[in-house]
């Protein structure tokens, strides 16, 4: 009986983690952009609360969940135009714009969803993206149903974070956009143009953190709740760091930070005794630890954080 509860544990708790993975991955890595740019964009939050409203209200309306991402994806993009904007064009703090940005938003996506919906929403589940069984591997023991049975959204979540290490460091476009986060002096020097490589950060932000809202949306719960987001956006920011600003080492990283928020759940299985609670703040205690350098210090872009001034 123990050995039967421990794999129902390790099969629980695998594909749990696989699952949560995901949405954080997807906004690791938009913010990886941003900050490889030079830019730290706090807005996650707001970003990825964004992107669940928009891919939830459209999936329930039109009936298809790819309408949804397409539609996380653009207001994604769109609200980081803004935040582009302040953050590279005026220059303002980007930690502040960034707070701001997401106590709005908080308000912002309430009160249209309850305008939208009516004063009591009805329950309503948006229709989720497909999953996908791969053939043969999915049998394998243990592992197999965990790893090769998951949401289509998950295997594209992958191929972006591979896909991003390939843009980064193999291509003209990534070394222009690795440079303006170090030197960008150096770089409007070699004919780079500074503001629009960082734009383009920014924006890439919005795109990973829009999508990481539908996937929260249309692959975990169906739902959408003002509370959807809590606090996973700043656990991305930690996974960036952790993961020395690379595409590669963040597919690691989020998913270490999802098996230790799934642990909770699957835990329950054991009947072990340790407080619920103290299992729930490991993810967020995970984060603090990797931003304050416990697992070693790591070099943030030069210039993150410094605005660009080119008459100076």
């Amino acid at each position: 009986m123990e050995s039967l509860l421990e794999i129902s544990f390790i099969t629980t708790w695998l594909a749990a983690s696989l699952r949560l993975t995901g949405p954080l991955l997807l906004a690791a890595i938009g913010e990886l952009y941003s900050e490889r740019a030079g830019v730290l964009n706090v807005g996650i939050e707001g970003t990825i609360l964004f992107g669940a409203l928009a891919s939830y209200l459209i999936a329930i309306w039109t009936g298809n969940p790819w309408a949804g991402v397409a539609a996380a994806a653009i207001i994604g993009v769109a609200v980081n135009a803004f935040l582009a904007w302040m953050y590279v064009v005026i220059k303002a703090s980007q930690v502040v714009v960034g707070i701001i940005f997401n106590v709005l938003a908080m308000g912002a996506a309430s009160y249209a969803f309850r305008t939208l919906m009516g004063d009591i929403p009805r329950i309503e589940t948006a229709p989720m993206l497909p999953e996908i069984s791969v053939p043969g591997l999915s049998r394998i023991p243990l592992i197999g149903p965990s790893f090769f049975e998951q949401s289509i959204m998950f295997y594209l979540t992958l191929a972006i974070a591979v896909g991003s290490g390939i843009l980064l460091y193999r291509t003209r476009f990534g070394l222009n956009l690795r440079a303006v986060g170090e030197n960008p002096k150096a770089a409007a020097a070699a004919g780079v143009n500074v503001v629009r490589m960082r734009v383009l950060g920014v924006l890439a932000f919005g795109l990973g953190g829009g999508l990481a809202g539908a996937y929260f949306v249309l692959v975990q719960i169906g739902l959408f709740r003002d509370t959807i987001v809590q606090g996973r956006g700043f656990i991305a920011l930690g996974i960036v760091i952790l993961a020395r600003w690379n595409p590669y080492l963040a597919i690691l990283a989020a998913f270490g930070f999802a098996a230790m928020d799934a642990l909770p759940l699957s835990l329950q299985l054991l009947d072990l005794g340790i407080p619920s609670q103290l299992l729930v703040a490991l993810p967020y205690l995970l984060t603090v630890l990797a931003v304050s350098g416990v697992f070693g210090r790591s070099r943030n872009p030069a210039s993150l954080m410094v605005p660009y001034h080119a008459d100076r």
